[in-house]
């Protein structure tokens, strides 16, 4: 599979490229030990192939069909149950939410096509992502997309380690499902709030893939 590395995370590597140019440099200076150098030379390759993997991008083909809720993100499910969503919908929906290790590739996709009707960022805690309280209470981003079977609300959450949410997509933008429409740095969640109607695809601790795992149909209009 081909894969390339996100936008987001090329001042982070090239910071760390350099920083590792210092540190060889200074030790060079410094003429420590020769396998000294090769450890920490070692080390420091390890980190920036990591740092590398965090900010993969793989390439994924999507078939778009009406109603397809598609998985926004890599990860594991770890919330399937009916909830009150308080801040658009204002009534009962399906949440299903997707837990992101620091390891899952973390970009977010639309789940579906549509329309952009809602798009707001909350400044919040960093509670552990799998808190109960995190998509309600942590820094997060609540993105509502218009479709013809109905809306569907996905929300980006930072975890204890996420502190950087980036978003795409604005009020009026018309985006097609699989689109890219944000990143989080390091670990994270991802809700996504359906009709009570939909029908679920994934289970509980299912491993997902964004643009590839079909998370659920909509039946018609919410």
């Amino acid at each position: 599979m081909s894969m390339k590395l996100h936008r987001e995370g090329f001042s982070i590597l090239f910071s760390l490229f350099i920083a590792s140019l210092g540190i060889l440099g200074l030790l060079s200076i410094l003429e420590v030990l020769n396998l000294v150098m090769w450890i920490v030379g070692g080390a420091l390759l390890i980190l920036f192939f990591l740092f590398a993997q965090f900010f993969r991008v793989p390439k994924r083909s999507i078939n778009e069909v009406e109603g397809e809720v598609m998985c926004p993100s890599d990860g594991k499910v770890v919330v399937i149950e009916k909830v009150f969503e308080p801040e658009y919908f204002k009534d009962d929906r399906i949440q299903v939410s997707i837990f992101m290790s620091p390891l899952n590739v973390h970009v977010q996709w639309t789940p579906i096509a549509g329309l952009v009707k809602y798009a707001v960022y909350h400044a919040g805690k960093y509670l552990v992502a799998w808190h109960p309280k995190s998509s309600t209470k942590n820094e997060r981003t609540t993105l509502v997309v218009e479709s013809s079977k109905g809306d569907v609300l996905f929300r980006q959450i930072a975890g204890a380690v996420a502190r950087r949410i980036r978003y795409y997509v604005k009020p009026g933008d018309l985006i097609m499902a699989g689109e890219e429409v944000g990143f989080i740095k390091f670990g994270s969640r991802i809700d996504v709030f359906l009709p009570l109607d939909a029908d679920i695809h994934v289970k509980l601790e299912e491993k997902v893939k964004g643009r590839e795992t079909l998370l659920a149909t909509l039946k018609g209009i919410s």
